[in-house]
């Protein structure tokens, strides 16, 4: 991603997707290159949590 490249957040508080302007770093995931990537955010950490736990395993 280059700075002039949209970069996109998603609002662990709102639970909405954001642009660079929005909620402080601590509170979002990203930044994604895409909104659709943003909207997705969660699932992609739930599909990693699970890959983590598994390989620990």
């Amino acid at each position: 991603m280059t700075d002039e490249e949209p970069q996109w957040f998603y609002c662990l508080k709102h639970h909405t997707v954001e642009g660079p302007v929005g909620c402080r770093a601590q509170d979002r995931l990203g930044p994604y290159a895409t909104r659709e990537e943003a909207e997705h955010a969660l699932e992609k950490v739930k599909e990693r949590n699970a890959a983590w736990a598994d390989d620990r395993d």
